[in-house]
């Protein structure tokens, strides 16, 4: 039976031509791939800085790319609470929405700077929230609450509702048809509500408001319960 057949020499020159041609394909393609810009993760692209056909190098800025899913929170906090944050602590935070009312979001540390800033006496914290929707945008101010301590089942009322007198916390209540004072113990505070120990029980009804003009016996009016 009959062969066809290439000497040794004409086979080795074939392979070298195609070891060649591949060598070349391989070269194009790492040209076409400088020219391809690629991100080390998913994000948003912002303006573009430069124009199509321009010039560039790898110290020219030609567009900010955003993470937005997850966003980091970074705040500081006072030195005196630097216990009461850990990795895992919970925080809520605070952005404005369009319409001007506060959103609240909640987030979870994840890093805690090892040491105090000397200059400012707090520490710095960082927060991650999921932002799966995208609905905030990376760089927006935001006011953070950090839970010290949570009490079960506590009982707060408004802190517009207390009044000082006398050395004494005062509140009025409305019981048939008039307003009538009691003294209370407060414990904890936040910015808008105060825990009440000791001086009134659950289901008081508690004025909230015009409290400073209310005396003892006075007849009250009630537009809304609390």
């Amino acid at each position: 039976m009959e062969k066809d057949t290439v000497s040794q020499e004409a086979f080795e020159q074939v392979a070298t031509e195609y070891e060649t041609l591949m060598a070349d394909i391989e070269l194009v393609k790492a040209n076409i791939a400088q020219t391809e810009l690629r991100a080390p993760f998913d994000g948003i692209i912002g303006l573009r800085s430069v124009s199509e056909g321009a010039y560039v190098t790898q110290s020219t800025q030609i567009a900010n790319l955003t993470k937005i899913s997850p966003i980091k929170i970074g705040f500081p906090i006072n030195e005196r609470h630097s216990r009461d944050v850990r990795e895992g602590t919970p925080i809520i935070f605070k952005v404005e929405g369009s319409d001007g009312m506060l959103r609240e979001f909640q987030a979870n540390v994840y890093a805690v700077e090892s040491k105090i800033d000397m200059e400012t006496r707090s520490l710095r914290v960082r927060a991650l929230f999921p932002n799966t929707r995208g609905i905030i945008l990376p760089g927006r101010s935001t006011s953070v609450e950090i839970t010290k301590q949570e009490i079960v089942n506590a009982l707060a009322i408004p802190s517009e509702a207390v009044i000082p007198e006398m050395g004494k916390n005062m509140v009025y209540l409305y019981r048939n048809g008039v307003a009538e004072p009691a003294e209370v113990i407060l414990g904890l505070r936040t910015e808008s509500r105060v825990q009440v120990l000791d001086g009134i029980n659950l289901g008081d009804t508690l004025i909230t408001s015009g409290v400073m003009q209310l005396r003892k016996g006075m007849k009250v009016t009630i537009d809304n319960l609390y």
